[in-house]
């Protein structure tokens, strides 16, 4: 046997390790994953003396991470994907590692239509409004799962004979002529977004109304319409409307923040991710439930105001991503410290902010209001 293939006596003990939990694993595997920065390098123990070399122990933490990457590795998990699998689950894969997975899932977030980042702004959006004007897939903008349940609820009223959506509502919407952006309109107002960070209050609230579709009248969008009115010369307001805590292309800030939050940090908004994702998912479930049940109840209440509120747009983007992935998640983590780090500068330019109102019902999903409040900010 070539005693290149031969494991030392350090890795023979995590092999062993790993059958005695019923997974097979190799020396070239142990070799593989360490490679990937996914293992930690076995310790040196000292020499053995008389000649006969020097021994190595296995660090204390690879022992759980052999057993976890036994477990998740399979066809199709990439290393990136592992890491993050394994950060997730407070494993202690090196922190380098972490981060390189991060700016992985932040790489892989493209444009549609070809558009390149050594392109300029107007060709990169050039691309997009090319690619969507030849038939190209737009953004879905309320996924067939959620405008299923916004319909059931709607039928359920009108059947009982009571009027919907509530007639009070049109009090609350002071545009008698909104624009409603469409699917087209969203992807190419995305791509914009992303490449510039700015996001004018009007078109927010034409996307707003694009999400609701079986409604006329839409008093938050309203109120997103009418901010520049109610708050002139806003320091957080730029002169097109937008945000002015942020410019440029938000994958870079993305980037910072995947090289130099906290691993305390990364880890709590991981959890927070997949806890919006668990209560988009369950608030769907209970409410296709009690209407099933013909019997209308929290939940579909929940999912009424969320619907109308900012919560809303989490709920449509969990249902939007048919199947979790570690990229897809650590996305999520980064958008949400992305938030936070937004809410922190926007108070600190605007103090006094009515943060009371993000403890509406609806406002945020709860698991964001809770990590959002770490910001320092009365959330």
């Amino acid at each position: 046997m070539n005693s290149a293939n031969v494991p030392s006596r350090a890795d023979q003990q995590l092999i062993d390790h790993a059958r005695e939990h019923g997974f097979e694993v190799t020396g070239q595997q142990l070799s593989g994953w360490r490679h990937h920065g996914l293992l930690l390098a076995n310790a040196h123990g000292g020499g053995l003396g008389r000649g006969l070399g020097s021994t190595s122990q296995p660090v204390a933490a690879s022992f759980a991470l052999v057993l976890a990457l036994a477990r998740l590795s399979g066809r199709g998990k990439r290393p990136a994907d592992l890491a993050l699998l394994l950060f997730g689950e407070g494993l202690p894969v090196p922190v380098p590692t972490v981060r390189a997975a991060f700016h992985a899932a932040v790489d892989a977030i493209v444009l549609p239509g070809g558009a390149e980042s050594g392109q300029d702004l107007e060709e990169q959006l050039d691309a997009v409004d090319t690619y969507i004007a030849s038939g190209g897939q737009a953004a879905v903008m309320v996924p067939t799962r959620a405008r299923r349940v916004d319909e059931q609820i709607a039928a359920f009223f009108q059947s009982a004979g009571v009027p919907w959506p509530p007639a009070e509502l049109a009090q609350w919407d002071e545009n008698p002529g909104p624009e409603r952006m469409t699917p087209q309109g969203a992807t190419l107002f995305a791509a914009d977004a992303l490449l510039t960070g700015s996001a004018p209050l009007p078109r927010i609230a034409a996307l707003l109304r694009g999400m609701t579709p079986g409604l006329d009248v839409n008093p938050i969008a309203s109120l997103v319409e009418t901010t520049v009115r109610d708050v002139p010369d806003s320091p957080v307001l730029g002169p097109d409307e937008s945000l002015a805590t942020l410019t440029g292309d938000v994958r870079r800030t993305l980037h910072e923040l995947a090289a130099t939050a906290s691993p305390v940090d990364l880890a709590a908004a991981w959890r927070a991710a997949q806890d919006v994702r668990s209560w988009a998912l369950d608030l769907c479930t209970r409410a296709e439930e009690e209407l099933a049940a013909q019997a209308p109840g929290d939940a579909t209440m929940e999912w009424w105001v969320s619907r109308q509120l900012p919560a809303g747009m989490s709920l449509l983007e969990e249902l939007r991503t048919r199947r979790e992935s570690p990229a897809g998640t650590a996305r999520s983590a980064l958008g949400l410290l992305f938030q936070r780090e937004q809410f922190a500068e926007i108070d600190r330019r605007q103090p006094g902010c009515q943060w009371d109102l993000t403890q509406t019902p609806g406002f945020l999903p709860p698991p964001a209001r809770t990590f959002l409040a770490l910001a320092g900010t009365a959330i």
